[in-house]
């Protein structure tokens, strides 16, 4: 069964928030909110919408950032997030790896790479001496 997902339009986030709609009109127009449509083109709100103006009126009312301030940090957040979920799946990849990186590690000998390295020739150069050396 899915999740009903509770909506709100305009007029009501703009009374929750005691906020002019205007102000959320020009939050979607700035690209920091940006609120479904319904079938009539109406401004349709979730919750998820909701976290976010919460951010943003947080930054701006008691923090006093602009909104190019607001857009940046908005974006850092998301980056941040998804940074998050990068590390927690490759911390879960290795979990569920652990015991194989051991065993492969007891394979090797102290003599072995784990990556494959090229060699160098190394030469032996006899120095012959100069009249500078005495």
């Amino acid at each position: 069964m899915k999740k009903r997902v509770r909506t709100y339009t305009i007029s009501a986030v703009a009374e929750m928030y005691e906020i002019h709609p205007q102000t959320l009109r020009l939050y979607e127009r700035e690209g920091l909110l940006l609120p479904s449509r319904s079938v009539g083109n109406t401004r349709v709100y979730e919750d998820a919408d909701l976290e976010r103006l919460e951010v943003i009126l947080s930054l701006t009312r008691e923090l006093g950032v602009n909104l190019a301030g607001v857009e940046i940090i908005l974006n850092m957040r998301a980056k941040m997030a998804q940074m998050q979920s990068e590390f927690e799946r490759f911390f879960e990849y290795l979990k569920t790896h652990a015991d194989e990186f051991s065993s492969q590690r007891s394979d090797f000998t102290s003599t072995e790479a784990l990556i494959p390295v090229s060699r160098f020739r190394i030469a032996r150069i006899s120095r012959t001496p100069s009249s500078n050396d005495s």
